[in-house]
């Protein structure tokens, strides 16, 4: 259900980035399950999917190009998914410990929640992505803590983390971090590499973009 869900948030076989009707489909899915079973993952599962989707609308813009969270319109946000959401998780914390699925739920839904992108509860998420980390350690996991601890303690802070954590990968992240501490050189030549790696159409455009508003700032 959840490779259904990525494949619709993310697309790897479309020119768009987001197919909302797997994103629905998985989510209906999700729903059953979520019916026939008291499994506390299962409804972390749903309310994860359920959180990512509220924000399908502002995810592109009308020429179908990527749109950062910082720069979503959070008044378009799906108000009615992310209450579903926290409905599902609120029980699942309070039984006991959350699995990884209940937790990824729980830092979207500080996402979802903070009015603006500059007043976000970094802490909490660092924090959470501690606990994730402890019990289901990913690279993917990994790198975004790295990200939420820059954006709690400063670029400088989260590009060392991001050493510490994945080396020299992760450039795209890496090049954003660079971008943010005015350091165009490390962030043109981290785009310039993510660029290459790049397959997804939009997120091919994305970087073109960045590294375009680089050289014209250089």
């Amino acid at each position: 259900i959840y490779l259904i869900f990525n494949e619709g948030y993310v697309a790897t076989q479309a020119p768009n980035i987001i197919r909302a009707n797997l994103m629905a489909e998985a989510i209906r899915l999700g729903r059953l399950v979520a019916g026939l079973m008291a499994a506390p993952e299962v409804r972390g599962l749903l309310a994860l999917m359920l959180t990512h989707y509220a924000r399908r609308a502002t995810r592109t813009n009308a020429a179908g190009d990527i749109v950062l969270l910082e720069d979503q319109n959070r008044s378009l946000w799906d108000i009615d998914a992310i209450a579903e959401a926290k409905g599902l998780i609120k029980p699942v914390f309070a039984a006991g410990p959350p699995g990884s699925y209940a937790l990824q739920a729980a830092i979207a839904v500080i996402h979802a929640e903070s009015p603006r992108f500059d007043v976000t509860d970094w802490g909490t998420i660092v924090a959470l992505y501690d606990i994730l980390l402890r019990i289901d350690f990913s690279p993917v996991a990994a790198l975004n803590r790295a990200v939420a601890i820059g954006m709690r303690d400063g670029p400088a802070t989260g590009l060392a983390a991001i050493e510490i954590v994945l080396g020299h990968g992760a450039y795209s992240a890496r090049a954003d971090l660079h971008r943010r501490l005015g350091q165009s050189e490390a962030a043109r030549a981290c785009y310039e590499r993510a660029l290459e790696l790049a397959r997804q159409p939009a997120e091919c455009r994305f970087l073109q973009l960045r590294l375009d508003q680089i050289r014209g700032n250089a």
